[in-house]
């Protein structure tokens, strides 16, 4: 059945797809704990308060962001290193057992292990996500590809919130964390009956897809017969300009993204004294908006490539767009109606925020050549989850008493530093040759 799944067109797909759930698994798997956190917290820190809850959560929650950004640099080299599939089952294999783990935590030094160990292996998804797209997909798709799997991440704020809610009502939330464990390890059956090599090297694969991909992947600017892919080590790919501009802007930006899927479950708790129950109901709306503005990101960025814009044009104006949409929102979010406002208006910031990321997280496959992808998407994802790790231990101290302003202020102007260091720092996005350095 695998073999007649991979014989028809459109293999890529199907990779992508596989790649687009292991982010749905991802993200359920990471929300877990900021859903179930109200009744853990009643459960094991019984004699705190509010701001304490919250300080304990910021404490769990950083420890896991840290270890992911250090796993982010780590996996990076591991997927260059030994490739697209079996990265991917190390990284869901280990994530999957350690969710599973979160069951025996009895308090805050365990969960900060279990978390830590759940943060370097969820860090594979991403540089694994950017180096399977730059795989499989020729230039003018892989702004599209890559939305596909961020909308993975957002069908799984979508769907995790709610079932696990849900959840709640017939399993005790030990119970919950060993049941989502072991839909990781279920994933990998798919993974490895299906994606069994590289596309050139497929042996599944059509040879008019193969020559799609291959052919779509060569560079905009050269003769094919001088074409030559410049894969500098990592001393000299942090000489380059452009590779600081995608470090920053992924800093500044995916900050953004952890205010709200750390925060939002304990934001309506605090802010409006919503139970677990009630956060199924209203928390997953601002997925919805992610999950349309990573595809909208994607398909713009195909539609405008496809009427003749060059990748560079593309780009930055993809991701203006994106932070345009994000910037207003922020002081929107600061006094909101109710919490039905609240929500939406954190819908359309999430919808900004997917349409800019998918693009930004494209630029190290537009700029170095695939042995260098994941090195850098490394690098970056790194430096993104440190910006979240400073972030996430800020916001107990930012939101003291229930407001929330100052930290949505903090938001805003990081999208205007993600902004100029996609403008400033990499004058034109195209292929960074070595008389650059």
């Amino acid at each position: 059945m695998a073999k007649a799944i991979a014989k028809k067109r459109g293999l890529r797909w199907w990779v992508i797809g596989l790649i687009a759930l292991a982010a749905v698994i991802n993200y359920i798997d990471r929300q877990a704990l900021s859903v179930l956190w109200p009744d853990i917290a009643e459960d094991l820190f019984p004699e705190q308060d509010s701001d304490g809850r919250k300080a304990t959560y910021a404490y769990i929650t950083s420890s896991f962001i840290f270890f992911y950004a250090m796993g982010q640099a780590l996996f990076g080299k591991i997927f260059d290193w030994i490739g697209t599939r079996l990265g991917f089952a190390l990284s869901i294999g280990v994530w999957s057992i350690a969710t599973a783990l979160h069951a025996f935590a009895s308090g805050a030094l365990s969960f900060i292990l279990f978390r830590s160990i759940l943060g370097v292996a969820e860090a594979g998804n991403w540089p694994g996500a950017a180096k399977g797209s730059a795989e499989w997909f020729p230039t003018n798709e892989r702004a599209f590809a890559q939305g596909l799997f961020n909308s993975g991440a957002a069908i799984g704020g979508v769907v995790a919130l709610p079932a696990i809610a849900a959840m709640t009502i017939w399993f005790s939330w030990q119970m919950i964390f060993v049941l989502v464990g072991l839909i990781g390890l279920l994933w990998l059956i798919p993974w490895f009956l299906i994606v069994k090599a590289p596309p050139q090297f497929h042996p599944n694969i059509s040879e008019e897809e193969r020559n799609y991909i291959l052919s779509g992947q060569k560079s905009e600017r050269e003769d094919e017969d001088n074409y030559k892919e410049y894969n500098p080590s990592t001393t000299k790919l942090l000489g380059h300009k452009q590779s600081w501009g995608v470090i920053i802007a992924s800093a500044a930006i995916d900050p953004i993204w952890w205010l709200f899927i750390a925060w939002i479950p304990i934001y309506l708790n605090g802010v409006y004294g919503m139970n677990v129950k009630e956060i199924g109901i209203y928390g997953w709306v601002p997925y919805v908006g992610a999950m349309f503005g990573a595809w909208f990101g994607g398909l713009l960025a195909q539609n405008r490539i496809k009427v003749g814009w060059d990748v560079n044009k593309t780009r930055k104006w993809v991701i203006t767009l994106g932070c345009i949409i994000m910037f207003p929102s922020f002081f929107l979010l600061m006094s909101p109606a109710s919490a039905t406002s609240a929500v939406i208006i954190m819908a359309v910031i999430l919808f900004g925020f997917q349409t800019a990321i998918g693009n930004v997280q494209t630029l190290p496959s537009d700029l170095f050549g695939k042995g260098t992808v994941g090195t850098l998407s490394g690098i970056a994802g790194m430096a993104a989850k440190l910006g979240a790790f400073s972030l996430t231990l800020l916001v107990p101290w930012l939101t003291a008493g229930e407001n929330y302003t100052p930290a949505f202020y903090v938001g805003a102007v990081l999208t205007v530093i993600a902004l100029l260091a996609v403008w400033v720092l990499i004058p034109k996005v195209e292929k960074v040759k070595p008389s650059a350095y």
